[in-house]
């Protein structure tokens, strides 16, 4: 026993043989009287009821220890000594409290109870308004899907390079994870690029609807750039002029199937992909690289969509090939009927899609 138990009669005889229920009594009791004057106590009036709870409370009954850790938790100069004894309880009820809020802990505390502890605890410790990032690099070694989560949605969490290289790790397979890292204030535009270019599609577009119009801005760059990575190697095609001509032709109220069939029967590749981007409402940079695959098929889809006459979309087909190239008269006929019997509302369902990749 302590040397402040034995300044109390009768104190040392209830903490060694005394029921629980009773040690439940004096803990409150005792506890009653820091909470009355908790502001105004000295620092070694705070150790003296140090002392004394810290042989009273682990013997108390559980409602008794829930009930002070909750009240302790919210105290800046609670015993010290005792909040840390709560907070390394087996028992998340008891532990819970001190870890989600108590400032007396400090990060050597929380990091050890953090690599000695379960996820019931880690997953308290993420509610805390600060996370230095000594706590997190823990949070993220040892949590699980729950608690990072939660870690990754803290405002005030700080996480190192290396735990946020981890973070987006893990959000390649957790859509949930990938929006609340997408929407932290710290989020660099090197990581936001590595966090969406392992995610699908259907997650970029929720992340983009719910940040922030910046961050909105932000993913489409992002996007852009690994679109742009992703382009084979080579020359990179100039279309400035070619849009300058397409756009004139838009003002003039000639652009068209017609000028569009001029544009491929000479052989303008730029011209001819400006048009069909301008004309569908496909972002260029995508519809370039669609067109330029190993299948003319995103020809035929986006003839049908912006119903094409087979002239039309041949000239696209002979364009496609090139001028040293010169498809068997069989492989026409086959890309006729193709196009022919290509249903308009699956050519739709299609370019909508590919319109919808430049909102991400």
């Amino acid at each position: 026993m302590t040397a402040a138990t034995s300044l109390i009669p009768g104190l040392d005889e209830i903490v060694k043989r005394g029921d629980p229920r009773r040690r439940g009594e004096i803990a409150r009791a005792i506890a009653q009287l820091f909470f009355q004057d908790a502001e105004k106590l000295r620092p070694d009036l705070v150790d003296l009821f140090d002392n004394l709870l810290i042989d009273l409370v682990p013997h108390a009954e559980l409602a008794s220890r829930v009930d002070l850790a909750e009240r302790f938790s919210r105290l800046n100069n609670a015993p010290p000594h005792l909040v840390s004894q709560l907070a390394r309880e087996n028992e998340i009820m008891v532990a819970g409290p001190v870890l989600r809020r108590s400032p007396v802990l400090d990060d050597a505390a929380l990091v050890e109870i953090a690599r000695l502890k379960g996820q019931g605890h880690l997953l308290a410790m993420t509610e805390r308004p600060a996370l230095s990032a000594a706590i997190t690099d823990v949070l993220v070694e040892r949590g699980d899907r729950d608690v990072v989560r939660r870690a990754a949605g803290n405002a005030g969490a700080v996480f190192s390079q290396g735990s946020y290289s981890e973070l987006i790790k893990r959000a390649s397979q957790d859509g949930v994870l990938t929006l609340k890292i997408g929407q932290r204030n710290d989020l660099s535009g090197e990581h936001l690029k590595q966090l969406l270019d392992g995610t699908l599609d259907v997650i970029r577009r929720r992340l983009s609807s719910v940040v922030n119009p910046v961050r909105q801005t932000e993913i489409k760059r992002a996007m852009a750039a690994i679109e742009e990575a992703a382009l084979p190697p080579g020359p990179r095609r100039d279309f400035s002029a070619a849009q300058r001509t397409v756009l004139t032709l838009h003002r003039e109220g000639h652009l068209g199937e017609s000028a569009l069939l001029g544009f491929a029967k000479a052989l303008k590749y730029e011209e001819s992909i400006a048009s069909l981007a301008a004309m569908s409402g496909v972002r260029l940079s995508i519809l370039e690289r669609l067109v330029a695959g190993d299948r003319y098929d995103p020809i035929l889809i986006l003839g049908r969509v912006l119903n094409l006459g087979w002239p039309t979309v041949r000239a696209l087909i002979l364009m496609w090939y090139g001028p040293h190239r010169t498809p068997a008269d069989a492989d026409l006929e086959q890309a006729r009927v193709n196009f022919t019997r290509l249903m308009p509302s699956t050519a739709e369902r299609v370019v909508k899609f590919w319109r919808n990749r430049q909102t991400i």
